[in-house]
């Protein structure tokens, strides 16, 4: 599956031919470049890793700083494999915003939520808060109640819906269709939400063809 990294710039709107307004998500990819070209014969599968975003040398590593070296690039601050490209790549190509994707397609975007820290039931699972209170819980209209049997089964079943951390977690939205590509902003305009605040790293996919 073909795609790029990039970051989440924010969410604007736009006017479909239909005149309805449709909400959007604007995504800065790239400009990235190719760190490794992977073989089937040296690593057992095909793949092309690309980097994006800038890294400080004096925040790189001495195997990583010998990786970008050996690629005749710049240390770069995430790194991504991609399969299926259209064309071959050799290591410090750049790859461009119009050579993967274009506009009507649908693509896949991996972000990562925001973190909303520890939070209770009612929040995190949305279960029934003031008015919606039941079994005579006085002061207690945030609490989860009761969670599980006593003799049987004697302790409480994995996956129960209770308080705690909640978001920080790698998210994949499918299926948003490409509205815009302005290859010289290098910006991507996609239909719907991203995971991940602004400015957060997101990973945009082709789906398999």
């Amino acid at each position: 599956m073909p795609g790029l990294i990039g970051k989440k710039v924010g969410m604007t709107s736009m006017y479909s031919e239909a005149g309805k307004n449709l909400p959007c998500t604007v995504l800065e990819m790239g400009p990235c470049v190719v760190t490794q070209v992977k073989t089937e014969d040296k690593d057992g599968y095909a793949a092309v890793q690309v980097g994006f975003g800038d890294r400080k040398a004096s925040r790189t590593t001495q195997a990583m700083a010998g990786h970008f070296k050996k690629a005749g690039v710049q240390a770069r601050q995430h790194l991504a494999e991609f399969s299926g490209f259209g064309q071959d790549y050799n290591p410090g190509d750049e790859v461009k915003l119009e050579d993967v994707f274009s506009e009507g397609e649908f693509v896949s975007v991996v972000g990562r939520s925001k973190g909303r820290g520890f939070q209770g039931v009612v929040r995190r699972h949305g279960f029934g808060g003031v008015g919606q209170a039941t079994h005579g819980q006085h002061n207690r209209m945030r609490a989860p109640g009761s969670i599980g049997a006593a003799s049987t089964p004697s302790r409480v079943y994995k996956g129960m819906r209770m308080a705690g951390r909640m978001g920080n977690s790698q998210v994949t939205v499918e299926n948003l269709e490409v509205l815009k590509v302005m290859s010289e902003e290098g910006l991507l305009v996609v239909k719907g939400a991203v995971p991940g605040h602004k400015g957060a790293t997101v990973i945009v996919r082709k789906p398999e063809a």
